[in-house]
């Protein structure tokens, strides 16, 4: 899979404005009304990251959610990580928000 130019990024970035692109990933961090939908979340995410076989570096602090896609084999971000990042967006973001 080939990395994306900056330009590419941006503009697939119109379209997740929870994310930004910067240090060759794209990011986004999420807040939860508490740590256990928080830990619920990223099960579910798991679950879609063994599926695409393609697993973000995240981190969490009691309701928080940081993550960051990239495709380290490319050296940068790819048409996996918008794909990733797009069933993250399906699973965090309310349906009544859509």
């Amino acid at each position: 899979m080939s990395k994306l130019t900056a330009e590419d990024i941006e503009k697939r970035l119109l379209s997740l404005p929870e994310w930004d692109y910067y240090d060759d990933a794209i990011h986004a961090e999420f807040e939860f009304e508490n740590f256990k939908d928080c830990f619920s979340a990223m099960s579910r995410i798991a679950f879609e990251c063994e599926a695409l076989n393609h697993h973000p570096d995240w981190s969490n602090v009691y309701n928080v959610l940081n993550i960051s896609l990239t495709t380290h084999s490319a050296h940068g971000v790819t048409e996996k990580d918008f794909k990733l990042a797009k069933a993250i967006e399906a699973i965090v973001v309310p349906e009544d928000e859509d």
